[in-house]
């Protein structure tokens, strides 16, 4: 199934939320036009603020066309000369095990190899980007004038969770990781497309949780059942996250956080990043979209082993598999949307804005998913165009503080406290 499938397919039961007065908020007129490649302006609040995306896609095109993230591609959302134009000074540098692998039970093997990849291709880049390990170590490399990365896991590490694999990661350099086997429940945690197993977390989950508070990981719940998220919460003596996702309130996309979930984050002092597709954050695209991807009502009762386990595919190798995934490859949206339905970066600052409204400015952040598959604002074609986001922001009247603190101070906020205990 291809991510953007993967992500409207659906397959939970029914969300209710009440959408409509937010949706009127949303509705004000934006802005009519993208700006140029020639004509990118870079605010001096952007340039000289601390800028960190918290989900950005890396290391799938590389590991299959054998590309470096070094060069420039003429395709695609996010390179290094790119992400240096954009004023990027941080990200959560996302390698992804996809559902592709699950079957054949290749995630862990995809898993190392693409966290070794990340590494050969940092140490391959290392005057533009450097490894960080904690909140310091971002700081000292931002000061060097290089980008940080810090290593992150979208999708399953192990379906089972094993903590020695975990303990293995964490000695090669990940320092965050999503609970969730991307859009799949797995064996100890519910994913909010998928069907509800554990009615959140299981014991190994609390397990698992409690691994990475000892080990100084951060723990993101993103893609995980409303539930899952708040049992989580619960569960971790550190500070959680929500790497990329928009608000339930305003999209009511079971990928969306509920009110309730992103206050629990919020009151643990988490942070919870906007993502920068419509589908997450454009009512209008969404209901354009929902006529074709309805909502389908999960068994009752729920199987007492997540399907996953069910679907074992044996008779594939995982060159095979790649070869399946390497046809939608770079991972960004290649559809085709209606002027009408198609949302402009005003409209995602009016999502930010809901956030802040709901759990202050200490809690707000962003997690573009760049080349991760987000239908981008009509300002935004990749990395380079993050300025936009600031612009965004300055017209909404926010001050500098809390523009600095949304573009990346947040995050290095919570990064501090799990990494290093501060």
């Amino acid at each position: 199934m291809k991510r953007r499938d993967a992500i409207k397919s659906l397959s939970l039961l029914p969300v209710t939320a009440n959408v409509l007065p937010v949706k009127a908020w949303l509705s004000q007129p934006e802005r009519s036009r993208p700006l140029t490649p020639q004509n990118k302006p870079m605010p001096a609040l952007h340039r000289d603020a601390f800028v960190m995306d918290g989900h950005t896609h890396v290391m799938t095109r590389e590991l299959l066309m054998n590309t470096d993230i070094g060069q420039r591609y003429s395709d695609g959302n996010v390179d290094l000369p790119r992400a240096k134009e954009g004023g990027v000074d941080a990200m959560f540098f996302s390698v992804y095990t996809p559902e592709h692998y699950y079957p054949g039970r290749f995630e862990i093997k995809n898993t190392f190899r693409v966290v070794e990849l990340a590494l050969d291709q940092i140490r391959k880049n290392n005057n533009t980007i450097e490894l960080a390990l904690n909140a310091t170590d971002i700081q000292r490399i931002n000061k060097s004038g290089k980008i940080a990365a810090f290593l992150d896991l979208e999708g399953g590490y192990d379906l089972y969770g094993d903590l020695n694999v975990l303990r293995a990661l964490y000695r090669l350099g990940l320092r965050s990781l999503q609970l969730t086997a991307h859009n799949t429940t797995n064996a100890f945690i519910d994913a909010c497309n998928d069907v509800y197993t554990w009615g959140g977390i299981n014991d190994h989950g609390k397990a698992v949780i409690k691994e990475m508070n000892d080990l100084g990981m951060v723990i993101n719940v993103a893609h995980a059942s409303n539930d899952a998220i708040l049992q989580s919460v619960a569960a971790s003596r550190h500070p959680v996250i929500y790497s990329h996702g928009g608000f339930n309130r305003i999209v009511d996309h079971p990928r969306c956080i509920t009110d309730e979930a992103a206050k629990a984050i919020a009151a643990k002092g988490g942070v919870i990043g906007v993502h920068f597709g419509s589908l997450f954050n454009n009512p209008k695209y969404w209901d354009w979209q929902r006529s074709s991807n309805p909502i389908r009502t999960q068994p009752d009762p729920q199987p007492a082993t997540p399907r996953i386990f069910n679907s074992q595919d044996t008779s594939k190798t995982i060159e095979e598999v790649d070869k399946e995934l390497l046809k939608e490859v770079p991972l960004n949206f290649r559809g085709t949307i209606p002027d009408e339905y198609w949302m402009h970066v005003d409209q995602l600052a009016k999502v930010i804005d809901y956030g802040v409204k709901l759990v202050g400015e200490d809690h707000m952040a962003l997690g573009s998913d760049l080349d991760g598959g987000p239908e981008l604002p009509h300002e935004i074609k990749d990395i380079s165009d993050y300025p936009q986001i600031t612009i965004a922001m300055q017209r909404l009247g926010y001050s500098d503080e809390r523009i600095k603190k949304i573009l990346g101070l947040n995050w290095l906020r919570v990064i501090r406290k799990v990494t290093e205990g501060k």
